[in-house]
């Protein structure tokens, strides 16, 4: 009896976002950045505490954040209020501004014992690396929002770049000066980045009499 040969059957591959939501992480609202910065404040970690401000304020991608130095920010002894750096995506340099509460937390964090000989602003616990990852930094994220009640599948480190970014807009309208701070090349990016919608256009356009 001659052999019937089977079509061979490739198994299904699981899909990379079975269970994950996906799309844009959601900025953090300015009630919401207070709430963790009260929580690092009353905890006393100086260093989360730093890094949650300088992510708010620089608006850099998770890359460019972690690799900070300490003469990025400090020159002199004092606290730069502001700063320049070159991004990694792009190769073109963004400039951002440090406030005044950040300037007194990364004085208050480069002036800490565990800070004394290092050159990165944010330095890794783990001998074999030079500075905090960013899948570290990803946690930190994860458990900041967790602290606090949100959920953490709907934000991630680029909940904290866009944060100032959308503030910024939703006072202002003025696209450009976002896509600046951003180091966006393209507005178009910007547009895609904050999802401006139509409706937020012709709302901007309502305020406007000329």
């Amino acid at each position: 009896m001659p052999r019937v040969q089977l079509p061979t059957v490739t198994p299904k591959r699981r899909a990379w976002n079975k269970g994950r939501i996906i799309g844009q992480k959601r900025p953090l609202l300015p009630k919401q950045v207070w709430a963790i910065r009260a929580r690092l404040e009353l905890a006393g970690n100086l260093r989360d505490l730093a890094l949650f401000n300088v992510a708010i304020d620089s608006k850099l991608r998770g890359c460019d954040l972690v690799k900070l130095t300490v003469t990025d920010l400090v020159r002199d002894g004092r606290v730069r209020e502001r700063a320049s750096v070159i991004q990694s995506k792009t190769q073109r340099p963004v400039q951002f501004e440090l406030t005044e509460n950040t300037r007194d937390t990364v004085a208050a964090w480069v002036g800490s014992p565990e800070m004394i000989g290092c050159r990165f602003m944010f330095p890794s616990r783990f001998h074999d690396r030079p500075h905090i990852s960013t899948r570290q930094y990803g946690r930190l994220v994860r458990d900041w929002v967790t602290a606090i009640g949100l959920k953490p599948s709907g934000y991630g480190t680029h909940s904290l770049r866009r944060t100032k970014a959308a503030e910024i807009y939703r006072k202002t309208g003025n696209l450009r000066a976002v896509q600046l701070l951003l180091g966006h090349t393209k507005v178009d990016s910007t547009v895609r980045y904050l999802g401006v919608e139509l409706e937020d256009a012709l709302s901007i356009a309502e305020r406007i009499d000329i």
